[in-house]
């Protein structure tokens, strides 16, 4: 079996595979990168799946949401008869999609961080934002949000600390809400025993 997923998910899903004793299960992912432009992401997986059959799998599972690609990952695994993990994004997901739709009024406000976004703030934020050169801009790009929640994948005080930070750095009520690997865990839990 391959998953084929975002590479935001790559470690998740590794630790899921350990965890769960799926030693056949295989694992690609697309640049995370990708999330800058959504619009190219169904064209990198239907090129990903075309080559995972080439290739002889039989089994292809998607870890991705629809992450603002509008229903084009669906119809590219509607067209090679693949499956993916239920949800908009992986902060649907993580937290259990019908928590989410509950609370997404809530949280219309609310910038999220993942354990990858920590680990990789500066990467994805602080730097072509430029954040690092001018923190000024902060409140041009985060002025509509009143807090940041951050959802924990893991127990990590490292990067606690990192989405503490980053939500003083940004000026926004900070929230930490464990989810563990939410329903990442179950679609693959499930996939594996269908």
């Amino acid at each position: 079996m391959l998953v084929i997923a975002c590479g935001m998910l790559a470690r998740e899903i590794l630790a899921i595979k350990t965890r769960l004793g799926l030693g056949h299960l295989e694992l690609t992912c697309l640049p995370a990168e990708l999330h800058y432009y959504p619009d190219r992401i169904p064209a990198a997986l239907d090129k990903a799946i075309v080559e995972a059959k080439a290739a002889g799998y039989g089994s292809i599972f998607v870890g991705y949401g629809d992450c603002g690609t509008g229903g084009g990952l669906d119809r590219v695994c509607d067209r090679h008869g693949v499956a993916r993990i239920d949800g908009p994004h992986c902060f649907a997901f993580y937290q259990g999609n019908a928590a989410f739709a509950r609370i997404a009024d809530e949280d219309m406000t609310a910038f999220y961080m993942t354990d990858f976004l920590c680990r990789h703030f500066d990467a994805f934020f602080m730097k072509p934002l430029g954040l690092d050169r001018h923190p000024e801009l902060a409140q041009d790009y985060f002025g509509n949000y009143e807090k940041l929640v951050y959802l924990a994948q893991t127990d990590d005080r490292d990067l606690d600390k990192v989405a503490e930070d980053a939500a003083g750095m940004l000026g926004l009520a900070y929230e930490r809400r464990f989810t563990g690997y939410g329903e990442l865990e179950t679609a693959m839990r499930q996939t594996v025993s269908d």
